[in-house]
C-alpha cells in the first residue's frame, strides 16, 4: 500500500530539514518540563495532605452548649449515626511547657482514648518507639505516661522510659505567698514520627485522665470524625448540625486546612502556566519553520499545483508536518517527563529540609488526568500552529511563484 500523496510529502520535506529536529526538541523540553512540574506539584499537594489527614481527623465536632461533651461515649455513638461517618473519638487539647535535662519547649498536649483514637487517626501506626498501650499503665512518682514526637524527643535529649516536667497555666498550687507553680511529671512510654514536623516537634499524646488533670478539665473538648470517603468531609460537617442539632457545630480537615490547600493550588497554576509557555514558544518555532518552508519551497508548490495539486492537498502537506512534529514531540517529551517523575519519586532525589517544609523530600505523582491533559494541549497547540503557514502555502499563485524562476 503506497502512503497518500500529502503524507509522503511531508514526510520529505520534514527528513531533509534539520530545523525539524529542533521543532522536535522544542516541543518535547516544554511537555517534559510540564509533566515534571505537574507531577512536583500534584505529589506535594498529596503528600501533604496525607501527612495530615493522617495526624489529624477529617471533621471536628463542636458542641456549643455548656458542659460541652459530658458523657463523649454516647456522643460518639450518636455521632456514628451521621451518614457518611466511620469513626468517632474525643479529644481534649491544651498549650504547655515541657522541660527535661536544662532542655525546654512548648507543646501542644492532646488527651485521647486509645480504643476509639485508633478509628480515627494513624497515631498508633506512627509510634516507632515504644507502645502506645503503654500510656494506660499505672506509672509510679508521675501523673502519667506520654508519648512525644521524635524531633521533640530529641530536642529534649529523652528517650522512652526518661520523665519530663510539664507545666501548664492550670498547674498552680495555693501557698502562704500566693499561688505558685505546680509542675507535673509525666514518663516517656512511646516516640511517635508522623513525618509532619509540626507535629513531630510540638505535640505530646496523654489519656483523657491525665489531660483532664493537667488542664482541669471535667469534659472533652471536641469530637474527631473520620469519614469513608476523604472528599466527603465537608458534606460531613453540614450534616452533622443537620442531623444532630443546632448545639453542634463541625469543621472539616479541607475548611482547616484551606489557606495551605489554597496556596498550593496557585502555586501550581502558576507553575503550569509558566512552564506551559515553553510549549507556546515551541509552537512559535512550528510557525516560524513551516513558514520559512513556504518560502523556500514556493516553486516545489508552485509545480506541485500545475501538475494538479489542489489547495487542500497543499494545506494538508503543511498539517501533517506540524501534526507529526507535534505528535512525535509530544510523545518523547511526555515518555521523558514520566520517566524522570518516576525516577525522582523512586530514589528521593530532591531532598528538602523538614524543619522548613512538612515534608522531608519533594515527592512526584503522575496523575493520568494530568498526563492525557499536557498531551493533548501540546498535539493541539501544535496543530493550530499550522494553520496560517498551510493556508498561505494554500494561497500561492502559481504563475507568480514560478515568473522569477
Amino acid at each position: 500500500m503506497t502512503a497518500p500523496f500529502e503524507l509522503y510529502t511531508a514526510m520529505r520535506y520534514l527528513l531533509v530539514r534539520r530545523s525539524s529536529l529542533a521543532s522536535i526538541g522544542g516541543v518535547a523540553v516544554g511537555v517534559m518540563a510540564l509533566v515534571i512540574a505537574l507531577a512536583l506539584m500534584t505529589g506535594m499537594q498529596q503528600d501533604i495532605r496525607d501527612k495530615l489527614i493522617g495526624a489529624q481527623a477529617h471533621v471536628y465536632v463542636h458542641k456549643l452548649i455548656a458542659g460541652g461533651f459530658d458523657d463523649y461515649r454516647q456522643e460518639a455513638e450518636l455521632l456514628l449515626t451521621v451518614p457518611g461517618v466511620v469513626g468517632a473519638a474525643p479529644s481534649t487539647t491544651g498549650r504547655a511547657l515541657v522541660t527535661a535535662g536544662g532542655n525546654e519547649a512548648f507543646i501542644s498536649i492532646k488527651g485521647i482514648d486509645l480504643v476509639l483514637e485508633r478509628g480515627v487517626t494513624d497515631l498508633a501506626g506512627s509510634v516507632v518507639h515504644g507502645n502506645l498501650k503503654a500510656l494506660e499503665h499505672e506509672h509510679d512518682r508521675v501523673l502519667g505516661g506520654v508519648i512525644i514526637g521524635e524531633a521533640l524527643a530529641r530536642n529534649l535529649g529523652v528517650f522512652v522510659g526518661d520523665t519530663v516536667t510539664v507545666l501548664t497555666q492550670h498547674s498552680v498550687t495555693m501557698s502562704p505567698i500566693g499561688l505558685l507553680p505546680r509542675p507535673r511529671r509525666l514518663q516517656v512510654v512511646g516516640i511517635f514520627n508522623l513525618g509532619l514536623y509540626e507535629y513531630d516537634n510540638t505535640f505530646g499524646f496523654v489519656t483523657l485522665e491525665v489531660a483532664g488533670r493537667l488542664f482541669s478539665k471535667e469534659s472533652v473538648d471536641l469530637m474527631q470524625l473520620r469519614v469513608a470517603d476523604l472528599d466527603d468531609a465537608a458534606a460531613v460537617a453540614e450534616a452533622v448540625p443537620e442531623t444532630l442539632g443546632a448545639n453542634y457545630y463541625a469543621q472539616g480537615w479541607n475548611e482547616l486546612n484551606e489557606p495551605l490547600f489554597s496556596a498550593l493550588w496557585l502555586e501550581k497554576m502558576a507553575i503550569s502556566i509558566s512552564v506551559g509557555l515553553i510549549t507556546l514558544v515551541a509552537a512559535l518555532n512550528i510557525v516560524a519553520s513551516l513558514i520559512r518552508l513556504v518560502m523556500e519551497k514556493s516553486r516545489d508548490i508552485a509545480i506541485l499545483k500545475t501538475m494538479g495539486a489542489t489547495s487542500r492537498s497543499i494545506r494538508g502537506i503543511f498539517v501533517l508536518q506540524g501534526g507529526i512534529i507535534g505528535l512525535v514531540g509530544t510523545c518523547v517529551g511526555a515518555v521523558s517527563g514520566f520517566v524522570i517523575s518516576r525516577v525522582a519519586d523512586r530514589y528521593q532525589l530532591i531532598q528538602i529540609p523538614g524543619d522548613v517544609y512538612p515534608i522531608s523530600w519533594v515527592p512526584f505523582r503522575v496523575v493520568p488526568f494530568d498526563f492525557l491533559l499536557v498531551v493533548t494541549i501540546a498535539v493541539v497547540v501544535c496543530l493550530l500552529a499550522t494553520i496560517y503557514p498551510s493556508r498561505q502555502a494554500s494561497r500561492l499563485d502559481p504563475a507568480e511563484a514560478l515568473r522569477y524562476q
